[in-house]
């Protein structure tokens, strides 16, 4: 089944346009340390992450970024249409070693530009009432 494209005309600014829990569990920071080659045991050793501070093992930030940024692919309906997506690490992650931590995401239209044909979504990210990721925007290219 092909997901539909959001029409630009239709938006406007304050508009949600999708929300989300993202889980993240300790399998998925294995993962990603794998495939992004970061293997800091601030992410995958309990001890050596209070030793300095955490509170315990935490997500990556490209992770939980890479993660959140789903949420706007799939309202899209084409990851090629995000034209640019940055944000801030405000807050870490912490993942239990059972279980999972859940980040929620609401993405909400922060911004309209028909001539372009793009909209700006903005992000909000927070896990246990904390904003984790700061001034999180995506441009998507609708028209």
């Amino acid at each position: 089944m092909a997901t539909q494209r959001p029409d630009l005309a239709s938006l406007s600014a304050g508009d949600v346009v999708a929300t989300r829990s993202i889980e993240l569990d300790r399998a998925a920071l294995v993962r990603y340390a794998g495939a992004s080659g970061d293997f800091n045991p601030i992410h995958w050793n309990e001890e050596f992450a209070t030793e300095v501070g955490l509170p315990g093992v935490i997500a990556h930030g490209m992770c939980t970024m890479g993660s959140v940024i789903a949420v706007v692919e799939d309202w899209a309906g084409d990851p090629g249409a995000i034209v640019r997506y940055g944000t801030r690490f405000t807050k870490p992650v912490p993942v239990p070693s059972r279980g999972a931590a859940v980040v929620e995401v609401t993405a909400t239209v922060g911004a309209v530009d028909a001539e372009a044909g793009t909209v700006r979504v903005d992000l909000a990210v927070v896990h246990d009432g904390a904003k984790v990721l700061g001034r999180a925007q995506a441009v998507v290219r609708l028209a």
